[in-house]
């Protein structure tokens, strides 16, 4: 998987903005991974291990509205029960990730994902706890270092909290 920053969204609202200027900056929609819980009490649905994210799970899923609009444009959007976390709802490949991890029953399927891509430990484990809080994990995936800090301003720009990046120190000439 390629570098990635990532940051915690504490709005449907900055979610979107985000969205919005990463697609306007060119970036490709399977490059670009959101998750976050779904707090909504529809839990009638979940991912059957061995199977892949279903179709239509998106229109099962009572998220407020969260998965139309400009999120409906991220790859692979869907829902998936992390055993010991309950539902969450996620796009992208930091998603596609997970949903190996939790489809394996891997204890700390969160943490661990987030660690397995690079983040630091204390990092990882903050944002699986702001995420139980009900906020956003956004991340963008890249091997393009302009990419990356093009990536670090948006994020920036809109206002989120623990922006961290994952792989960074091991590009050649860093």
């Amino acid at each position: 998987m390629a570098k990635a920053v990532f940051c915690i969204a504490t709005s449907q609202l900055q979610v979107e903005s985000i969205v919005e200027q990463l697609k306007g900056a060119g970036f490709p929609n399977d490059a670009v991974s959101v998750l976050f819980p779904d707090k909504t009490g529809t839990h009638d649905f979940a991912h059957a291990p061995g199977t892949k994210a279903p179709e239509g799970a998106a229109a099962g899923v009572g998220t407020g509205g969260l998965l139309g609009g400009i999120l409906g444009w991220l790859a692979g959007l869907g829902l998936l029960m992390v055993p010991g976390a309950g539902p969450f709802v996620g796009a992208g490949p930091l998603f596609a990730a997970l949903g190996g991890a939790a489809v394996g029953g891997a204890v700390g399927g969160l943490a661990g994902t987030l660690i397995g891509l690079g983040i630091p430990e204390f990092e990882a484990k903050r944002y699986t706890g702001k995420l139980f809080d009900g906020n956003f994990l956004v991340s963008v995936h890249t091997n393009d270092a302009g990419q990356r800090s093009l990536v670090k301003e948006i994020f920036r720009r809109a206002r989120v909290r623990h922006i961290t990046w994952a792989g960074e120190s091991s590009a050649k000439g860093k």
